[in-house]
C-alpha cells in the first residue's frame, strides 16, 4: 500500500485492515419490496439516493460508515479512508440530494457518529488512534472526549451506542483474526474521565446497540459472524451474555447494528451489499439488497432510520465509491437507529 503524505505506516496498515475486514426524512423514489409477509426470503430493494465519495488516489478507497441524522435532520456520515485535506465527516441533505464537508484534519481514522444525548455534540470513534473525539454540532470545536489504555490495553474503538444518561458503549474491535478473539466491549462515563471493561474475548466486536427499551446491547462480532446479546444489571455492569443470532453470511462479515422502535436489529454485511433484518427473538425478517445492476458496491456498513418515520439510509461503498441508498424499514426509527 502507498505511502501517504501524513500519515505514518503504522496508521496505514489499520486503516487498510479496516478496509479489508470491516469497521465494517423523505427523499426521492420509494424502495420496493417483495410481497411477502416477511422471512429469510423478503427482499427489501433499496435505491440509490447519491454518490457521496470516490476512491481517494491517496489511500486507493473510500469507506462511508456511521450515517446518523442531527436535530435539523440533515444526515452526518464519516468517510474512514479519507486522506488530509478531505471530508472526514460530511453533512447531506437527503431532499435535495446535496452534501457539504463538516470536518477534516490530518490524522483521524473516523469509523462512527453520533450525536451525544447528554451534551448534543458529535461524537466519532478514531480507530487509527484509539480515541473517541467531539465536535460541535456544526463540526467545529473539536474535542478529544477519550483516549488512553482501558484496563491495561488500548482501544480500537469502532462503533458506539448512547445510553438515555449519555454514558458510551464502545465496541473495541481487538484482534481482527480468526485466532485472536481480544474484543471488548468498554463504557465510559459521560464524563469520560472513567472507564470499565464489560465483555472481553469477543471475536473482534463491531457493530453494537442498545436493544429497544435500553435493557441490553446487541454486539456483531465479526470474525465469528454472529450477534451476541449483553443484558445490563441497571448498575453500569453486565446480568448475563449469550449468542443471540449466527449470521449466515457467506463471504460477507458482520458489520455494524441498528435497530428500530419495535426491536427489529439491522446487521450490516461487510463484503455485501446488503443488510440482513432480524426480529429481538432471531428469526430473519428480510435481507435489503441494491439492485444487481449496482456494480462496483461490496459493502453495507450502517444504516439511519428517520426518527419518527421509516425511510431509512444506508451507507455502501466499493471500487465505485461510497453511496446513499434508501429504502423502506419495516418499522420507525429511534436513538437506536440513528448512527453508531
Amino acid at each position: 500500500m502507498r505511502r501517504l503524505p501524513v500519515r505514518s505506516l503504522a496508521v496505514l496498515a489499520i486503516v487498510g485492515t479496516l478496509v479489508l475486514t470491516g469497521c465494517g426524512t423523505e427523499t426521492g423514489g420509494r424502495a420496493d419490496s417483495t410481497p411477502a409477509a416477511g422471512g429469510a426470503d423478503r427482499t427489501i430493494r433499496a435505491h440509490e439516493v447519491m454518490q457521496l465519495t470516490k476512491v481517494h488516489p491517496e489511500t486507493g478507497m473510500t469507506l462511508l460508515e456511521g450515517p446518523t441524522f442531527d436535530g435539523n435532520g440533515k444526515l452526518l456520515v464519516v468517510d474512514v479512508t479519507a486522506p488530509a485535506g478531505k471530508p472526514k465527516v460530511i453533512r447531506v441533505d437527503v431532499r435535495k440530494r446535496t452534501s457539504q464537508a463538516v470536518h477534516t484534519d490530518d490524522r483521524g481514522a473516523y469509523t462512527s457518529a453520533q450525536f451525544s444525548p447528554y451534551d448534543g455534540r458529535l461524537y466519532l470513534t478514531d480507530y487509527a488512534h484509539g480515541e473517541v473525539v467531539s465536535l460541535a454540532p456544526d463540526g467545529s470545536d473539536p474535542r478529544t472526549f477519550f483516549s488512553g489504555d482501558v484496563e491495561g490495553a488500548r482501544m480500537n474503538p469502532d462503533d458506539i451506542a448512547f445510553d438515555e444518561d449519555g454514558n458510551l458503549y464502545v465496541s473495541d474491535s481487538r484482534g481482527l483474526s480468526t485466532d485472536d478473539a481480544h474484543g471488548r466491549v468498554v463504557r465510559i462515563e459521560r464524563d469520560g474521565k472513567k472507564s470499565t471493561v464489560l465483555a472481553e474475548g469477543l471475536a473482534s466486536t463491531n457493530g453494537i446497540s442498545f436493544d429497544a427499551g435500553y435493557e441490553g446491547l446487541w454486539i456483531s462480532e465479526l470474525t465469528q459472524n454472529r450477534i451476541s446479546y449483553l443484558r445490563l444489571d441497571g448498575k453500569g455492569g453486565v446480568a448475563s451474555k449469550h449468542t443471540a443470532v449466527r449470521v449466515d453470511g457467506g463471504i460477507a462479515q458482520t458489520d455494524s447494528i441498528a435497530v428500530d422502535a419495535a426491536g427489529n436489529i439491522y446487521q450490516a454485511l461487510h463484503g455485501r451489499a446488503a443488510m440482513a433484518v432480524y426480529d429481538r427473538h432471531g428469526e430473519r425478517l428480510a435481507t435489503v439488497e441494491v439492485p444487481a445492476r449496482a456494480e462496483g458496491l461490496e459493502s453495507a456498513t450502517n444504516v439511519a432510520i428517520t426518527p419518527g418515520g421509516t425511510k431509512a439510509y444506508m451507507t455502501v461503498s466499493g471500487p465505485a465509491g461510497g453511496f446513499l441508498y434508501t429504502f423502506d424499514a419495516p418499522a420507525k426509527g429511534v436513538r437506536q437507529s440513528n448512527g453508531g
